[in-house]
């Protein structure tokens, strides 16, 4: 008869989500990943000026707000029928570019770090896991100090996002139509020289710092393994074509990479605490009806699929699709990929700030239509990221939001399959179930957001 093991929180952040675990022989056999609010963005901003959604839809997430003001700004821009001028596509790539590399410094050290090292007795380290822990105290030592710099480098980050949006998180800078603040050589300077400080900290400290778990913990290259089924449709915009993008979109399903078909997605709501008027449901028609009460549920987040597939998201699937790193998908191919993409996100930026041109514009006006539809699909810090708006009257008359988490995080279809976390989970070897750090370190590989996922 298998055991049972529920955790919650899991996140070390905004602690809403809990995981099920059946252990059967030292192994789990069973999963089931939820999410335990609800906060009806998709409610709220029906009704609304489509202006306001990327003000709103920021305030789902405190890490990676400024993703989802840039897939807000795109589906208006889509159902406008605008784009951005050149040095606003360069401006908002800078933007998202330092929220991105903020959000993975605070996920690899503070959320993340503390799996793998051995922290002083006192909060937030203590209480907790007291076993798994198999650094030396030198270099425990050593990634102690670099978890204190690194929340000055991603204070920094959030200073950056700040010079050319106003404020972080949450920005008011980046908007449809491009961005508000002109690139004057004050402000360039000082963002220039704020690069160069988390350029050198990635480069010295955070690379050296993943080679040392990598090294210590290499049996994580075979735990929280899935299949390679990846979704990512595509981050940070070319200035001359916004279809293009730097990290290119793809689906990439039992060993074949295609072009993303937005069409191909639906959303489940079988396992999920939400009404089903029908079946799996494109989000352009899908509906959020909350229903607490439904037998079987286990979930506030809705199961999307890619052409009926659990799929996952994240730095391992951009860099997969890319085609820069395919050793593995597991739980440290997940935390080397995020470490990989903080370098390669850092050196574009070091290239869109040469790339910009001083009294050029960074805003197109355009006139609000009154009856539109748009699609916003980014690559977030966590996976593929999509905003679904429909205006009529000049108003929202439908928005609906995919985020990362929800991709991964998922719960159950309405087939049975397993979300790809809870995929992940089976199979992991537990050594001791009174401290079953197995089941975090794989779960926080995904960088999970329960207050994005439960949007």
């Amino acid at each position: 008869m298998p055991s049972k093991i529920t955790l919650g929180p899991i996140t070390r952040a905004q602690n809403s989500c809990s995981v099920e675990v059946s252990i059967e022989n030292g192994a789990v056999v069973d999963a089931r990943c939820g999410v335990d609010f609800f906060r009806g963005f998709e409610l709220i901003l029906k009704g609304r000026d489509p202006r306001d959604a990327g003000y709103l839809s920021q305030r789902i997430c405190g890490i990676c707000s400024a993703a989802h003001g840039t897939a807000a700004a795109m589906a208006l821009e889509d159902a406008a029928q605008i784009r951005p001028p050149r040095n606003g596509a360069l401006l908002r790539n800078l933007i998202l570019g330092a929220d991105f590399m903020q959000d993975h410094f605070r996920h690899f050290y503070i959320y993340g770090l503390p799996d793998y090292v051995e922290g002083p007795d006192m909060g937030p380290f203590a209480p907790g896991y007291t076993k798994g822990f198999r650094l030396s105290k030198k270099k425990n030592d050593l990634l102690m100090k670099h978890y204190q710099q690194a929340l000055d480098i991603a204070r920094l980050n959030h200073e950056m996002v700040t010079l050319l949006a106003g404020k972080a998180p949450h920005n008011q800078g980046l908007l449809a139509g491009g961005c508000t603040v002109p690139p004057a050589a004050d402000i360039l300077a000082d963002f220039q020289s704020k690069l160069k400080k988390v350029r050198a900290f990635i480069k010295d400290v955070m690379m050296t710092d993943m080679m040392i778990l990598a090294e210590t913990y290499s049996d994580y290259y075979h735990i929280g393994t899935r299949a390679a089924d990846f979704l990512e449709f595509g981050l940070f915009t070319h200035p001359e074509n916004n279809q293009k993008r730097y990290f290119p979109s793809g689906a990439l399903i039992h060993g074949q990479n295609k072009e993303v078909n937005s069409n191909l997605i639906a959303e489940h709501l079988r396992n999920s605490w939400y009404d089903e008027e029908a079946g799996a449901q494109h989000p352009a028609q899908g509906k959020t009806i909350p229903n607490r009460e439904k037998s079987g549920a286990y979930s506030w987040v809705k199961a999307p699929r890619y052409d009926g597939k659990s799929v996952e998201g994240g730095p391992l699937a951009r860099l997969w699709i890319k085609g820069d790193y395919q050793r593995g998908v597991s739980v440290m191919d997940r935390n080397m990929a995020r470490v990989l993409e903080t370098e390669k996100i850092a050196d574009l930026m070091v290239q869109w700030l040469a790339e910009l041109e001083p009294g050029k514009p960074v805003f197109k006006s355009f006139k609000m239509p009154s009856k539109a539809e748009g699609i916003g699909l980014t690559g977030a810090m966590r996976g593929p990221l999509g905003h679904w708006l429909k205006i009529e009257k000049g108003r929202i008359a439908h928005y609906q939001i995919i985020t990362p988490t929800a991709w991964n995080f998922s719960p159950r279809d309405a087939s049975g399959q397993l979300g790809p976390v809870e995929e992940a989970l089976i199979g992991t070897t537990i050594e001791d179930e009174k401290e079953p750090v197995e089941i975090g370190r794989v779960i926080r590989s995904f960088d999970i957001c329960s207050a994005c996922a439960s949007h």
